[in-house]
């Protein structure tokens, strides 16, 4: 009976550790740092400072995007996830820059004069791996269908898409 009871505890304290094992594991990824700034060209929407924020949970690379100078113009709106958002950034890996884009349908709802918030928006297209920067992906001109770092398709009861260009890098560049 001693036996059995010691065998019973031993199994009971190996699973006690395989579980806290996988408990403290992480299933976040670092991303740092955490926050950037960017200075975005909205046209209409208007131009200035937003905030990136970055998660990576689980390998599922997030970026969220609000903004006090960037906001809907007096007279539309917004209901929650209406608006249809697109970023691009450039990747660096290993010396090499590339584009890649987040994307989502995610917003609270939102009327003229209010500050954007966009996302998160989930890594679309294009691979990130962990050690690679993504950075704005700055570009000169006015914002264009052809010519955009950002793109903003609202849905619903407004419909619009905003073209907007980063005009600045990243306050810091994102490692993932």
């Amino acid at each position: 009976m001693a036996r059995s009871r010691l065998v019973g505890l031993a199994v009971l304290g190996t699973v006690g550790a395989v579980t806290a094992t996988l408990a403290l594991s992480t299933s976040s990824f670092a991303v740092a740092p955490g926050t950037a700034t960017a200075t975005y060209n909205c046209g209409t929407w208007g131009s200035g400072l937003g905030t990136l924020t970055a998660t990576d949970t689980g390998g599922v690379k997030k970026i969220k995007l609000t903004s006090t100078a960037i906001t809907m113009p007096v007279g539309s709106s917004a209901n929650p996830n209406s608006i249809t958002t697109t970023l691009k950034v450039n990747k660096t890996a290993g010396g090499v820059t590339s584009e890649v884009q987040f994307s989502a349908k995610l917003n609270p709802a939102m009327s003229g004069g209010n500050p954007i918030t966009l996302g998160p928006l989930s890594l679309s297209s294009g691979t990130i791996a962990t050690g690679n920067t993504t950075d704005s992906l700055v570009l000169t001109g006015t914002p264009s269908a052809t010519n955009w770092s950002l793109k903003i398709v609202t849905s619903s009861p407004t419909v619009a898409t905003v073209y907007c260009t980063a005009t600045t890098a990243q306050s810091s560049a994102f490692t993932w």
